[in-house]
């Protein structure tokens, strides 16, 4: 593989790990505090077998650390340079709808 193909496949990766909902509201979730597995999955209303398939991508990822103390697993955010990924989708995101209204003004003056 060449390196720039690399350098493609790295980034989707990272991509990739982030592209789920559930996955994003976790990272929101974080965003501010550490918080248990038995926190998530109260607050965010996902099953713990499922939240713990995410927390394993993000952490793979390098997104999210974890620490444990006693039984009790936590996470947090690695990196929060990923909420500037984040903030720029929202941005991209803001366009496209402020562009889809003037459409669809347009279209009901017509």
């Amino acid at each position: 593989m060449s390196e720039k193909k690399l350098v493609f496949k790295v980034k989707a990766d990272l991509l990739k790990s982030i592209a789920h909902p559930s996955r994003l509201a976790i990272l929101e979730y974080l965003k501010e505090q550490e918080a248990s597995v038995g926190e998530m999955v109260s607050q965010l209303e996902i099953e713990q077998s499922g939240l713990s398939k995410h927390l394993s991508v993000l952490k793979q990822a390098g997104i999210l650390s974890s620490r444990q103390e006693k039984v009790t697993v936590f996470y947090s955010i690695r990196d929060k340079d990923i909420f500037i990924v984040l903030r720029t989708i929202s941005e991209i995101l803001r366009k496209k709808f402020r562009e889809g209204e003037h459409v669809l003004k347009h279209l009901s003056n017509s």
